[in-house]
C-alpha cells in the first residue's frame, strides 16, 4: 500500500475528478456525502492509514473530501490511460468501481472471488471512518521506536506474536504477508507469546524495519500493475509452502485456518518441530 500510494500520487494529483462510478454498491460503506460530490474537485493529495489507502481532494473553496479505499484480500487497483466508458451498476464481474479523472484516465478497483470485502468510504476526514480512527502505530514512522514496541508486546502478554504483528488496532499496515516474513527474519515462532525479553524486542523490531523498508525500497518507482509481482517474487515464506527456505533449504510449512493461513520454516523459526495444523488434522479424522 505504501507503494502504491507513491505510484498514484504521481499520477493524480493535479488532476481533477470527472466520476466516480460503480458498479458493486455494497463496496460504498458511506452514503454522506455522495460520490457525486467528487465532480470536478481536484486531487490534491495521496496518502496510506495502515492499508487504507487515502485520495484528498480540495476545492477552490477549501471544501474537503478523502476518498478512502481498503482492498481487503483479494481486491486490487488497476490504471487505464483511457477509461472505456461508463461502468454497469449490478455487474457480477470483479469491478467494483471506477474512477475518472478529468482527461480520460483513472482506475478500476477489483476483486476476485465470491467473498467481497472491498471497502470504499467517502469522508470529510479520514478520523470518520471507525477502523482508520483505531489504527496502531505505524511501523515506518520515526516515532516507532524499540521501546515503543517494547511497550506493546508487553501489554499483549501471551498473546501470540503472529496476531499481534497483524492486528491493525495494535500495529497499523503489516498484515498476514509481512508478519510471516517478519517472524521468518526474526527466527521467531508465530505462537511465540508477545511478551519477550530486551533481545528478543530489539531482534523483533529489526526484523519489522529490515523486511518493511527493504520492500519499500524494492516497489520504489514500479507502476501499481507490478507491485503485485514484485512482491510475491520477493517472499521468503509466505506463499511458498512446500518449497524450499531460501535460508536453510527445509521445507517451508503452512498452517491454515478458516480465513487465512500462515506460513514459516520449522528450522529456522521453530527449532525443528512442526506447528500443529488444526484444519489439516480435522480433515484426517
Amino acid at each position: 500500500m505504501h507503494a502504491l500510494a507513491t505510484d498514484l500520487r504521481g499520477r493524480l494529483v493535479g488532476h481533477t475528478v470527472d466520476t466516480l462510478q460503480l458498479s458493486s454498491f455494497a463496496a460504498l460503506k458511506t452514503f454522506d456525502p455522495p460520490v457525486s460530490a467528487l465532480h470536478g474537485m481536484p486531487v490534491s493529495s495521496v496518502d496510506r492509514h495502515g492499508k487504507y489507502l487515502d485520495i484528498g481532494f480540495l476545492d477552490n473553496h477549501g471544501a474537503e473530501l478523502h476518498l478512502l479505499i481498503h482492498l481487503a484480500r483479494a481486491g486490487w487497483l488497476r490504471w487505464r490511460e483511457l477509461a472505456p466508458g461508463p461502468v454497469r451498476p449490478g455487474g457480477k464481474g470483479p469491478l467494483a468501481a471506477r474512477l475518472v479523472l478529468d482527461d480520460g484516465s483513472g482506475f478500476d478497483l477489483t476483486e476476485a472471488g465470491t467473498k467481497k470485502s472491498l471497502a470504499i468510504h467517502l469522508v470529510r476526514d479520514p478520523q470518520d471512518v471507525e477502523r482508520v480512527a483505531t489504527l496502531g502505530p505505524d511501523p515506518l514512522e520515526p516515532e516507532f521506536t524499540v521501546d515503543v514496541l517494547a511497550g506493546i508486546l508487553a501489554a499483549q502478554g501471551r498473546s501470540q506474536i503472529k496476531g499481534v504483528l497483524r492486528s491493525q488496532s495494535i500495529i497499523a499496515g503489516i498484515g498476514n504477508a509481512y508478519s510471516d516474513e517478519i517472524l521468518h527474519a526474526a527466527k521467531m515462532s508465530p505462537y511465540k507469546p508477545a511478551a519477550m525479553t530486551p533481545d528478543e524486542v530489539q531482534r523483533l523490531y529489526d526484523a519489522i524495519q529490515e523486511t518493511l523498508r527493504a520492500a519499500v525500497a524494492r516497489a520504489d518507482g514500479l507502476a501499481a500493475s507490478e507491485l503485485k509481482r514484485e512482491k510475491k517474487t520477493n517472499l521468503q515464506v509466505h506463499g511458498r509452502a512446500g518449497l524450499p527456505c531460501p535460508v536453510c533449504g527445509d521445507t517451508v510449512r503452512e498452517v491454515r485456518f478458516a480465513n487465512s493461513t500462515l506460513e514459516y520454516c520449522s528450522t529456522c523459526q521453530t527449532g525443528g518441530k512442526p506447528l500443529a495444523d488444526r484444519v489439516l488434522s480435522r480433515l484426517l479424522k
